[in-house]
């Protein structure tokens, strides 16, 4: 089964059966970031996570079986994404982008913040102005390699 009909299989029992996010993460034993981005097909799960989500969603062994094939990674995603979070998302890497990067290396030394032994936190912040949205990303600093 292909990631993007495993998603719309999962989105819809999610929705049928008004579950979380959370909800799933809490039944997967996984990070809410990390099985959300698994069941939008930009993960894999393990085949035990898989299959108490698809448990907790009522879908079979099909679902459970593409949870855990191996994602082809921003696939679905367009160069330029009309879907206004995501490009405020990228808007950030556009205007911070190079701050990022000098920074970085200024602190670590030349290499790059690893997407793969990476983890990352959403929570929502109080504030009296309007509630903020605070994301922590944690990657490992991977220096470049001479030779």
């Amino acid at each position: 089964m292909k990631k993007a009909i495993m998603t719309e299989h999962i989105l819809e029992a999610k929705k049928a059966k008004g579950l979380t996010w959370a909800a799933l993460a809490a039944a997967s034993g996984l990070s809410e970031v990390y099985t959300t981005s698994a069941c939008l097909g930009e993960n894999a799960l393990p085949p035990e996570a898989a299959q108490k989500v698809a448990a907790a969603l009522g879908l079979g062994p099909d679902i459970a079986a593409a949870l855990v094939e191996f994602a082809n990674k921003g696939e679905a995603a367009s160069t330029v994404s009309k879907e206004p979070l995501q490009y405020r998302f990228q808007e950030i890497i556009y205007v911070y982008g190079g701050t990022l990067k000098a920074l970085i290396e200024e602190k670590f030394g030349p290499g790059i913040m690893s997407a793969i032994d990476f983890t990352m936190d959403i929570e929502r912040v109080a504030d009296p102005k309007g509630d903020r949205v605070k994301i922590v990303m944690n990657g490992k600093f991977l220096g470049y390699k001479t030779w």
